[in-house]
């Protein structure tokens, strides 16, 4: 059926005030006030009607007419055909159509509030968490409350029902409302607070979530580690991936801020990421929609939205969150799946040979994932694009050119280490690394903070605390490591493996050495010991004496020996130089 939503007549706002203005003997007065006096007069639910109604008594045309036609029905809680019904009542009965006459108890309930309070505690308690508790079963506790409390007449079930029942239509209500979805070209999204967000242009949302990818890794010694967490920023506008986040890390608040600050910043790679296509995106965004979990409520977050400039945004509900997880599936089927050590997403169907084809590092995962959306993902064309390439439309959705953001402003997103001290010039000692920073020599003695990058910590940044605030020092580079790689994950695994190869070869060279001390060197007596000095000054012919007793003495007097000679060594005279002399 088709809407009429023509403007109604200027003769609407007279009709009303004729109609409101018909009592003998105030025809006179003016339609102003006369309007005023009658909505002061009217019920709390007629004004707001009458409020409503008003909006679209002003001139405008037919698009503008039909939005506020859809705005006033969604206030009302009724259709856009029941509005305009009340319109033609208002055109012809006036005023008087807003208030209908009714029951002065409308939507009370014919009994005591003690009543009324503990049917809606009862069946809220009863439906928190895992809990489910039905209408009956709130009468049957109605029914022993009042046999304790000695009332006679308690509510039946009925009532119950009838109290309860608004409290059941909202939790329904709630279930059913959707997403505004697709309207034409744009996207809407609701966010959990109700409000609408309309994607209109590239970096106006961004969405970000986490998997685990289906991959089993090694480390750099080809020791079985486990399945990496993957952490996306998705442009909502354009589908375009911003940027990621790889590590063994699980998910946090720290880790949704290290794949911002990689989704912000202009990335660039070596030649041994051997890109034909860079990865271009960048910029800042106006909202950050996501799911409601503790990383993404966490006041770290926000702290980072307020000082970046965003707003943060809790997805309504889980099936909203269909544009930042479908790419997870084109990375599993196209990219996981082709490598060794895939696990699959079902685990009752695992390869039998995942743990043994396992061969690939976080390292090499990460080359694979960076070559596989610049090269493919980004470049390839969505269902929603027609005849542009995801990266083609960000470019072409963009308001103006984005800022690039200093990377010293973006520190914050950092990984922050324990607190270090600087020792005598200017080196730090990080996960068994030896690390030198320029200028920090003048700062020996004092505490100062790491920042890194978890996925290179060849490289940290110095900060020192000044007045409740962080300042940028240097940056200190691990010695013998400038130009290699490491990620922290690699840095604590080698950390590991030295600590414990340190404690085996400490543990087994003190027992050695605590053996032959106690088999070579033992307790004698003042007399045993006064023989052996005369047999040392007094040679004698030599005794059957065992090689332990021989070793004994010499282990037991030759540093005495040593310790009390006194030798000076003159230098050869030579006699026919004193001849010449005299």
């Amino acid at each position: 059926m088709q809407l009429n939503t023509t403007p109604p007549n200027e003769k609407l706002l007279d009709a009303s005030q004729s109609h409101g203005a018909s009592e003998p003997g105030k025809n006179d007065q003016p339609p102003k006030a006369e309007t005023h006096v009658i909505a002061t007069e009217l019920s709390k639910e007629a004004q707001f009607k009458l409020e409503v109604l008003q909006t679209l008594i002003e001139p405008c045309d037919r698009v503008t007419y039909g939005k506020k036609l859809r705005d006033a029905a969604e206030k009302l809680g009724c259709s856009v055909r029941s509005v305009q019904r009340l319109i033609k009542r208002w055109e012809t009965e006036g005023v008087a159509c807003l208030a209908a006459a009714g029951r002065t108890d409308r939507g009370k309930y014919r009994i005591s509030e003690f009543w009324q309070e503990f049917i809606i505690k009862t069946y809220t308690a009863g439906n928190k968490g895992s809990k489910r508790m039905k209408p009956k079963q709130v009468a049957v506790r109605v029914q022993a409350k009042a046999r304790e409390v000695g009332d006679p007449n308690p509510p039946s079930y009925k009532t119950v029902l009838r109290v309860i029942k608004p409290i059941i239509e909202r939790k329904e209500k709630t279930k059913s409302i959707r997403s505004p979805g697709w309207q034409g070209s744009t996207l809407a999204v609701k966010t959990r607070s109700g409000q609408d967000l309309s994607v209109e242009h590239s970096n106006h949302v961004w969405q970000c979530d986490h998997t685990r990818a289906d991959v089993l890794l090694v480390d750099q010694y080809g020791e079985l580690l486990s399945r990496p967490w993957l952490t996306t920023v998705i442009d909502t506008y354009s589908r375009c991936i911003m940027g990621i986040n790889l590590g063994f890390d699980a998910p946090s608040s720290q880790v949704v801020a290290l794949a911002l600050r990689h989704a912000i910043l202009p990335k660039t790679y070596g030649p041994d990421y051997k890109l034909n296509c860079e990865w271009g995106t960048y910029g800042r965004p106006e909202n950050f929609y996501t799911d409601g979990g503790k990383d993404f409520r966490s006041n770290h977050l926000r702290l980072i939205g307020a000082d970046l400039g965003f707003t943060c945004h809790l997805r309504n509900r889980p099936s909203e969150g269909g544009v930042v997880e479908r790419p997870f599936r084109t990375l599993n089927d196209q990219l996981f799946s082709t490598l060794p050590g895939y696990t699959g997403s079902n685990v009752q169907e695992r390869p039998k040979q995942t743990e043994k084809d396992a061969k690939l590092t976080l390292r090499d995962l990460e080359h694979l994932i960076v070559r596989f959306i610049c090269d493919r993902y980004n470049q390839s064309i969505d269902a929603r694009m027609g005849d542009q390439t995801r990266f083609q439309r960000w470019e072409a959705g963009l308001p103006n050119v984005p800022d690039v953001i200093d990377e010293r402003h973006l520190d914050v997103c950092l990984m922050k280490a324990s607190r270090r001290k600087v020792q005598r010039g200017g080196y730090l000692q990080f996960e068994n690394l030896m690390f030198r920073g320029e200028y920090l020599a003048g700062y020996a003695g004092e505490t100062v903070s790491l920042r890194f990058d978890p996925n290179d910590i060849t490289t940290i940044l110095i900060y020192r605390r000044e007045k409740e605030k962080e300042t940028f020092l240097c940056r200190a580079y691990a010695q013998s490591l400038e130009t290699e790689h490491l990620s922290y994950d690699e840095a604590k695994a080698s950390s590991k493996r030295l600590r414990n190869a340190g404690k085996t070869l400490s543990n087994e060279s003190i027992h050695q050495e605590a053996l032959e001390r106690d088999a070579l060197v033992e307790k004698k007596s003042r007399k045993q010991r006064q023989k052996a000095e005369q047999a040392m000054a007094k040679p004698q012919p030599p005794k059957a004496e065992t090689s332990e007793s021989v070793e004994v003495i010499t282990m037991q007097e030759e540093p005495e020996v040593e310790a009390n000679l006194d030798v000076e060594v003159f230098e050869p005279i030579d006699f026919d130089d004193l001849r010449g002399a005299w």
